[in-house]
This record gives structure tokens, C-alpha cells and sequence, in this order.
């Protein structure tokens, strides 16, 4: 079945800003007879669009993720050690990843003077579902716990969250229906009680509640960053505090890891916090270098991200407890976008 891509309103369409030469030109792109997106559905032979091998599919429990050396999605053991010995690959090429639900987001970029990227949507064999085509950079992919609900988000100018002039572009597809809400840009946001306007605001970093209307996310405006908490079905969103980056929501949904500004040094801004979402209690946890990644919870008490690697390798996965005790621990040794998958199931 053909996936339509439709706006939530008319009154919600994209908007357009002219930041830079690169951003007019992706607006151009966007101003096209598909508005820039182009959503292929269909059954497709595994790994044809993907790249993944037949046998390698979401099957847990394990720890996935994106195999720095190769590009590929990999997985080991969840009590692996970080040398790689029991890791299995073969799975799909993407820059980012996320799982669950029995559901996959692979994205992938493409270079060139106009950069664009391939959100692809996999089933449980990694068959590719559909595909939607955006103007940017890949940055920030997330998958509901019930797999039905999928979120993405691209640079559309500036490849850095410390740089300043960044514009972002978030999308959010539902499965069930085939829905997309091709920018959260328009989404009725209400600041201190509000209804809050301004051309500059930007939306990243989406983490979705186990009934797939709530979610949380990063806004920015005026040189600020808040956490929202958003209603798909109402189509409405609220900040609840500042200085929030990169949710993530705890699979119990009453925390979110996030990371937090702590220095104006460009080189290592962010520092990881779990923050209470019914006392509003941050809590530092006890990796205190520079995290650039929306953590992911491997369980209630741990939470795990990329940091830039050791020995010549890109990145490495780390995991951290999520109260502020312990230490970080190395699980990937070449590894980023670590996402658990829970079981053959995946029922979250």
C-alpha cells in the first residue's frame, strides 16, 4: 500500500527559513511536487534496499548497533565484553540506527553539494518497508517501544549541535496509518503557559511514551534549548524545563536521560543527567566526559552512548548506571547507535 505523505493540517505545512545558501537550496527542495520527500512503500527482498545479509535479523536478547568499521549494523551478547569476539554482523549500512517493536530506522547519508539522507524503515528480517527521502544530514533516529511509531531527525545546514546557526528537521512517521508529519516546526508549542511563535525554532532528538501519542524532545529558540513534551493526538507541546538535549525516555517512561550544557567550550559542552520527571530531580551520572549522543537505555538502571573511539577507532559504546553511582564501562570497542533489542518478540 502506498504510503501518502500528508501535512496534520493545512495550517501546519512546512515553513521555510533562509539561513544560509545551503538551507535555500534545500527549501527549494522542499518547495518540489513531493515537497522534497519521496516515501516508497512496498515488500522489497531482504537487504536488496538495506544491504543486509538474509540471515541477520532483530532477534534478542542482544545489543545492536552500528559497527564503526564497516558501517554496518552489528549485535552481541548483552553481557559481551567490549573486544568483539562473540559480535555478529552483517546487518544493514546506515549512519544511524534504532530498534523495537520488531521495527527498525536505518539512515543513511548521502553525500554531495546538496547532502541528503534515506530514512529507511526495516521489518523484523531487516527487509526494507519504506523509504523517505529528505534534504540534510542524518542525525537522530528513534522507534517507538511498539514499533509503530518512528521519528527522524536531519541537519539541514552545520553537521554539530555545538555550532552555532544549526537548523534541524524532524519528522515523525506512524506505521498504522502511514502518516507523516514531514516537521515538527509546526506543532502548536506553549512556553510558561504560552503559545509561543518564532521563525527560529528547531525540534531534535524525539523519544516516544509506550502509548505512542506522548513523547519528548529537544526545542531550540533564541539561542536556548528546552525540553518539550509533546501530544500526537492532540497535536500540542509544552517545554518543561531548560537546558535539555537529546532525551531519551526510561522504559519505565519516569526518567530521561539527556545531555546537559555545562561549559561554553565548544570542544566539550555536554555532560549526561537522568532527569525525574515527577520530582524534576536531575542527577548527574558518572561519566563526566563530553557526550554528544542521545543516550539509549539498555534497562531501568542503565543507560549506554557513543563517544568518540580509542586506538584510531571512530566511536565506542559506553554504558553508565543511570542513578549517578558506578563507573562507565566499555561494551563496544568500534561502536555507536546501541539500541537493545529484548527479545524475538521485542514486546516493550
Amino acid at each position: 500500500m502506498t504510503t501518502h505523505l500528508t501535512d496534520p493540517a493545512p495550517a501546519r505545512r512546512l515553513g521555510t527559513r533562509a539561513r544560509t545558501a545551503l538551507t535555500v537550496a534545500a527549501v527549494v527542495l522542499l518547495a518540489g511536487s513531493t515537497a522534497g520527500y519521496a516515501l516508497h512503500a512496498g515488500n522489497r527482498a531482504a537487504g536488496q534496499q538495506a544491504g543486509a545479509d538474509a540471515s541477520f535479523a532483530l532477534a534478542g536478547p542482544a545489543l545492536y548497533f552500528r559497527d564503526s568499521a564497516t558501517g554496518r549494523v552489528a549485535h552481541q551478547a548483552l553481557t559481551a565484553t567490549a573486544g568483539g569476539a562473540d559480535r555478529a554482523t552483517g546487518g544493514p549500512a546506515c549512519d544511524r540506527f534504532h530498534a523495537a517493536g520488531g521495527t527498525a530506522l536505518c539512515l543513511r547519508a548521502e553525500p554531495g553539494v546538496l547532502p541528503k539522507t534515506y530514512a529507511v524503515v526495516l521489518d523484523r528480517q531487516l527487509r526494507e518497508v519504506s523509504r523517505t527521502v529528505v534534504p540534510g544530514v542524518p542525525t537522530r533516529a528513534r522507534v517507538s517501544a511498539s514499533g509503530q511509531m518512528l521519528a527522524w531527525t536531519v541537519f539541514a545546514t552545520g553537521d554539530s549541535y555545538s555550532a552555532t546557526g544549526f537548523s534541524t528537521r524532524t519528522a515523525v512517521l506512524d506505521r498504522r496509518t502511514g502518516y507523516l508529519v514531514k516537521s515538527l516546526e509546526e506543532i502548536p508549542l506553549t512556553m510558561d503557559g504560552v503559545r509561543y511563535h518564532s521563525p527560529d525554532v528547531n525540534y531534535w532528538g524525539v523519544s516516544f511514551a509506550r502509548d505512542d501519542s506522548r513523547f519528548y524532545a529537544t526545542v531550540s529558540t533564541k539561542g536556548r534549548t528546552y525540553l518539550v513534551e509533546g501530544n500526537m493526538s492532540d497535536w500540542s507541546a509544552r517545554t518543561l524545563r531548560e537546558n535539555v538535549e537529546c532525551p531519551s525516555l526510561s522504559p519505565d517512561n519516569t526518567r530521561v536521560a539527556f545531555k546537559k550544557k555545562v561549559s561554553d567550550d565548544p570542544a566539550a559542552p555536554w555532560r549526561l543527567y537522568v532527569l525525574d520527571l515527577r520530582t524534576m530531580v536531575e542527577t548527574p551520572l558518572a561519566e563526566t566526559r563530553n557526550v554528544d549522543d542521545q543516550a539509549a537505555w539498555t534497562d531501568d538502571g542503565t543507560v549506554a552512548y557513543a563517544l568518540p573511539g580509542a586506538e584510531g577507532r571512530a566511536s565506542d559504546v559506553w554504558t553508565v548506571p543511570a542513578d549517578g553511582t558506578g563507573a562507565p564501562r566499555l561494551s563496544v570497542a568500534g561502536g555507536s547507535s546501541p539500541v537493545v533489542v529484548a527479545d524475538a518478540a521485542d514486546a516493550q
